[in-house]
């Protein structure tokens, strides 16, 4: 069976200040601190493209020796905003850069804050079909390519951030079945339009989102035979504390829920991915992961140590 064998991220060094932005914006420091839970937002240099963040990612997972680059099956990139116009895929972009062999499977997932949930349904299933031993699931969408710098909204929220998953058949994490929502009569809470710019109802995303992911998250629970009580641990798209908080309380599971995206924001597919890394305990033996957010989407599923 394919699993979770080991995860890596990119950080970008650089760090935009929200606390330094709050009176352009006219906001108090605890809506910073308390509301948002993002004191600064990560950004990549100009000069970066997405694969570049993933072939960072990547050189980190490489480092560990869990994997060499000639034992790659399988690559898949999740993203909104690809390298250049999207044409050709960025996976195709991050092989070549990685210099991955020729028989790899290679393809992007077109999906934002459901994409990493979404991503391991995929490529596990792909992997299982074709027999392949060895996958890596990338995230990288670097929302400072459409973001409006001057808009409250998104600008305070959105971190540049890439995210490796090694997914083998030699798995630390067992993956479960899986939840899905499609909520695309919402679609244009979250978009680009014809500015080329991200527009965000903010008010429509945290009605879907607090009322969707619970909801889902107990169906979850249910198919996976699990009451919400075992589960060690809650992972959910790092959106903002208050969502994250809102969403946590009505399932009272505060106290196992993190919110890990103080220091560099939400990173969109990414979220989740970096939160395993960073905020998961070696004791904790079931995860229970939700991604939410553009389409309107949610994909969740519960991980097993």
């Amino acid at each position: 069976m394919i699993g979770i064998t080991d995860i890596a991220y990119h950080l970008p060094g650089k760090r935009i200040s929200n606390i330094a932005r709050k009176q352009e914006f006219a906001l108090a420091d605890n809506f910073i601190t308390e509301k948002l839970g993002i004191t600064a937002v990560a950004r990549k240099n100009d000069e970066q493209e997405t694969s570049d963040l993933c072939v960072e990612a990547a050189r980190t997972l490489f480092s560990r020796a869990t994997l060499r680059p000639d034992e790659v099956d399988c690559v898949a990139v999740v993203t909104q905003n690809p390298d250049g116009h999207g044409l050709p895929h960025t996976a195709a972009v991050v092989h070549a850069k990685l210099e991955l062999p020729r028989h790899c499977l290679t393809f992007d997932i077109g999906l934002g804050c459901s994409g990493y949930v979404t991503g391991l349904s995929v490529v596990a299933a792909s992997m299982e079909r074709e027999h392949l031993r060895r996958g890596l699931l990338f995230t990288a969408d670097p929302y400072s390519k459409i973001v409006d710098p001057t808009d409250r909204n998104t600008a305070l929220l959105f971190g540049d951030a890439a995210s490796v998953t090694l997914l083998s058949d030699a798995p630390v994490w067992q993956i479960g079945r899986f939840d899905f929502v499609a909520a695309t009569g919402q679609r244009d809470a979250l978009s680009v339009q014809a500015d080329g710019l991200l527009h965000m109802n903010g008010r429509a995303v945290f009605d879907f989102s607090a009322t969707a992911v619970p909801a889902s998250i107990r169906r979850t629970a249910e198919l996976n035979g699990i009451a919400l009580a075992e589960i060690d641990r809650f992972v959910l798209h790092q959106g903002s504390r208050y969502i994250v908080g809102t969403i946590a309380t009505r399932l009272g599971v505060r106290d196992r829920t993190p919110f890990d995206a103080a220091n560099y924001g939400n990173t969109v597919s990414s979220s989740i991915p970096i939160a395993l890394a960073r905020a998961v305990a070696a004791s904790d033996r079931s995860v229970l992961i939700s991604g939410f957010g553009v389409g309107l989407n949610v994909a969740s599923t519960l991980l097993r140590r």
